[in-house]
């Protein structure tokens, strides 16, 4: 069943919104508080969620085994450490560029797929796979600026895709472990587990080392609450499009929300693309369409 699809183009328009209202909160909150409210503020939707999918399906039971929460810690380190570098990569380059820094993830997701968790890959999507990561490398590359190239939201867009695809296939792992049978109401669980670790992990950081920025996430509550329930709804259709396929192809479906971000870019922050950035989006959408009928 392709039903993954949808689910993971719904997702990624929620993730887009999600990012844009994090980045709003970077001067108040900096990066790691608006890390924090995409978890914190984003928890009690997911607790909803839960709940409705256990009315839906009360023969659901799962099972909470060692290698499930090891699965949920680790992605959830994962994902917090490539949140907080998407958001500088933003920050230094563009809403929409450092989007598509973000997609940097989709190599890698495939690799760690194949390599670590043994998920197949058919040919046509490996082509795929490798034309949408030539766009990527194109649209990636930096401008001259007086005489230097400025790297480091490259950097910090492959530092964020490289943990944004361990956090994914870790994610997959967790959602087939507890509940293989029932994988909308598996996939919810799993989110709740890993949004409830990195609030904690994130909270306790923050009281320790930056509580201004912690109160400046609070704060912001309007925002942080909107930012919560884009995350977790985002999340949510994430968590049980890659409980459904391998990371791999929804990684590359996932792609389609650099348009998506190059639009919301223009009209929020004031951001244009050029002609050659549009070409190279044109060839990395290419790729995601073979890897996703691969």
């Amino acid at each position: 069943m392709l039903i993954w699809i949808p689910l993971t183009l719904a997702a990624t328009v929620l993730q887009v919104s999600r990012n844009a209202l994090q980045r709003g909160l970077l001067p108040v909150a900096g990066p790691w508080g608006a890390t924090l409210v995409r978890f914190l503020f984003g928890l009690p939707f997911t607790l909803a969620f839960i709940a409705v999918a256990k009315l839906m399906t009360p023969q659901a039971q799962g099972h909470f085994s060692a290698y499930f929460f090891m699965a949920c810690t680790i992605g959830a380190v994962a994902q917090v450490g490539a949140t907080a570098a998407l958001l500088v990569s933003m920050q230094r380059s563009s809403f929409a560029i450092g989007t598509a820094f973000q997609q940097s993830s989709l190599p890698f997701t495939a690799l760690v797929g194949i390599f670590v968790f043994h998920d197949p890959i058919s040919p046509v999507a490996w082509a795929g796979l490798f034309i949408a990561t030539a766009g990527l490398v194109y649209l990636s590359w930096p401008r001259r600026m007086e005489g230097v190239r400025d790297w480091s939201p490259a950097l910090l867009g492959l530092t964020s895709g490289a943990c944004f695809a361990l956090s994914a296939n870790a994610f997959r792992q967790g959602g087939l472990a507890f509940d293989p049978h029932h994988v909308v109401f598996s996939a919810l669980v799993t989110v709740g587990v890993v949004q409830t670790i990195q609030t904690l992990i994130l909270i306790i950081g923050l009281m320790i080392l930056d509580p201004k920025a912690l109160r400046g996430a609070i704060g912001a509550w309007k925002s942080s609450l909107g930012a919560g329930f884009f995350g977790a709804g985002a999340s949510a259709l994430w968590f049980i499009a890659l409980t459904m396929s391998p990371a791999g192809p929804v990684r590359a479906v996932g792609v389609v929300e650099m348009p998506v971000a190059a639009l919301m870019g223009r009209r929020l922050f004031a951001e244009r693309l050029s002609l050659s950035q549009i070409f190279a989006g044109t060839i990395t959408a290419l790729g995601v369409v073979l890897a996703a009928i691969g």
